[in-house]
């Protein structure tokens, strides 16, 4: 890896500035060069909201995601917003119950249960976010097991320890 862009989008409430931060905490644990922002309407919960992260081994100049080499998708106004007119060699994740037009030809393109594995696996759909980190890190190779599962420790509740390291394996259990 020499600089990832990841650009996690979706509704307000789903934690998506959380798992940024995450995976920027993992990635400092790494000894990477990271960069993390967000953005969000003023209607906060429900509304759309993303979050950003640029992991580099290389010191980052810009620290805004120019150029997506990763993006996630969490709802369906998040991926007619962001998901439409990437490079061919940015990855796009989305939900499995975002409704994909069948001329939508993306190269790197991936639909997994994200919302439901946190509702009905994991048993909180509070941990939606931590789901995703952990299917992102699987997918990626940008951390070790043990730097992302640092990271998502430091930024959980406590008391929710071990629900949410439950989160991460099963949002890692995702990707084939």
């Amino acid at each position: 890896m020499s600089k990832m862009e990841i650009r996690l989008a979706g509704t307000g409430g789903q934690g998506l500035i959380t798992g940024t931060i995450i995976l920027a905490e993992a990635g400092i644990f790494e000894n990477k060069f990271v960069a993390q922002s967000q953005s969000y309407g003023p209607e906060a919960r429900g509304g759309m909201c993303k979050g950003e992260v640029i992991i580099s081994d290389e010191r980052i100049g810009f620290t805004k995601v120019t150029k997506p080499t990763f993006v996630m998708a969490l709802s369906q106004l998040s991926f007619e917003k962001y998901c439409f007119g990437l490079d061919e060699d940015c990855f796009v994740l989305v939900d499995e119950t975002i409704d994909v037009p069948k001329e939508y030809d993306h190269k790197k393109f991936m639909k997994l249960p994200i919302l439901a594995t946190a509702r009905e696996k994991v048993g909180k759909m509070q941990t939606v976010n931590i789901v995703s980190v952990g299917a992102i890190n699987k997918i990626l190779g940008l951390c070790s097991d043990e730097s992302i599962k640092e990271a998502v420790l430091l930024h959980v509740p406590k008391g929710t320890e071990e629900l949410n390291l439950k989160a991460l394996y099963e949002g890692a259990a995702l990707v084939k």
